[in-house]
């Protein structure tokens, strides 16, 4: 039954904003050395281009008697994104794609939480980039919660989230639809409970 529980509540994890304070929740702070948040893109239909997200901030609230009202709220240095290619990346920061000089940071702030299965959830919220917010699930599993035996001896919860995004919806359109649209997002997450 705990096996159930905990399955059940790690799935909600990447839910990351404050609750109310009459929830009993637990404080997860996101693990910069061990979360990750990966892009695809296509490129000209000759290969697949992937980056990362390098500056990550984020804490979650997580309710374990009720799961469902579990929160994440994410901040995004926009200026961090790594391809592998330091002109490319020098490229994304201009105005054409991510306008760091003027949208320094995306957030994501989930709104509700749907379980799908004990080890499931579709955490919706919203994504801001570019000054634009617009609605967005994470498909979510459950990976592990625990203490992480290596090293801290920290208490962990860990998930990997999928989510398709169009670059478009937030006036990122510069080169559509030669350079992809569609943007392909898995993150990696570990939270270190306080």
């Amino acid at each position: 039954m705990n096996a159930l529980r905990n399955a059940i509540c790690a799935a909600v994890l990447i839910s990351l904003a404050p609750l109310s304070p009459a929830s009993a929740a637990d404080t997860y702070v996101l693990d910069r050395a061990h979360t990750q948040v990966i892009f695809t893109i296509n490129h000209l239909g000759f290969s697949t281009i992937t980056g990362s997200v390098r500056d990550l901030k984020g804490t979650l609230l997580l309710d374990t008697t009720k799961p469902e009202s579990s929160e994440v709220t994410v901040t995004m240095g926009a200026d961090s994104i790594d391809t592998g290619f330091a002109a490319r990346d020098k490229d994304l920061q201009n105005q054409m794609f991510f306008n760091v000089a003027k949208f320094p940071t995306m957030t994501f702030k989930s709104t509700h939480v749907t379980m799908t299965s004990s080890k499931t959830a579709d955490i919706q919220g919203e994504l801001t980039l570019l000054g634009v917010t617009k609605p967005l699930t994470l498909k979510t599993t459950f990976n592990r919660m625990a203490e992480d035996t290596i090293g801290t001896k920290v208490y962990k919860a860990g998930f990997t989230a999928t989510t398709t995004l169009k670059r478009s919806d937030f006036g990122m359109k510069a080169y559509v639809p030669y350079v992809g649209d569609d943007v392909h997002v898995t993150i990696n997450f570990e939270g270190i409970k306080q």
